[in-house]
């Protein structure tokens, strides 16, 4: 339950994200806007990492330099997020952007790709994709 509350508060955080970022960036323009989004995300992150410490700080030497880089990924999300949205608006991003991300997410778990454990694939899996994918699409028209 805990983990179905924080996707749909994580969400809801998404679409107010994208749309906050496309309107400050109809002020100052996209990368500007995108190095000031993660600019005032790190200094949240930091205070919060400086009063919870909750890992171990020193393990960071434990992970494979791949996953350390995982945060540049928000860069490319923000960016692309406030341009699709002044493109397309908000519903159609935000559309195409969960199904991208479910897909990607199925594909990787299929795969067992990134020490995810391996899900193999159900037709019921297939129909639910092709409704989704099916769904998007009619949600263009």
């Amino acid at each position: 339950m805990k983990g179905a509350l924080f996707s749909l508060f994580g969400g809801l955080c998404i679409t107010m994200q994208g749309i906050f970022n496309a309107r400050m960036s109809d002020a100052i323009g996209g990368w500007h806007t995108t190095s000031m989004v993660h600019i005032i995300a790190f200094i949240i992150a930091m205070s919060v990492y400086m009063n919870v410490r909750d890992g171990k700080g020193r393990s960071f030497k434990k992970v494979p330099f791949l996953y350390l880089i995982g945060g540049s990924f928000g860069v490319i999300v923000v960016f692309s997020e406030l341009t699709a949205i002044h493109k397309i608006g908000p519903a159609s991003a935000i559309a195409i952007l969960l199904v991208s991300q479910i897909l990607t997410a199925f594909v990787i778990e299929s795969k067992g790709w990134f020490g995810e454990r391996k899900i193999p694939i159900t037709l019921r899996q297939g129909v639910g994709l092709t409704m989704m994918l099916v769904g998007v699409i009619l949600f263009q028209l």
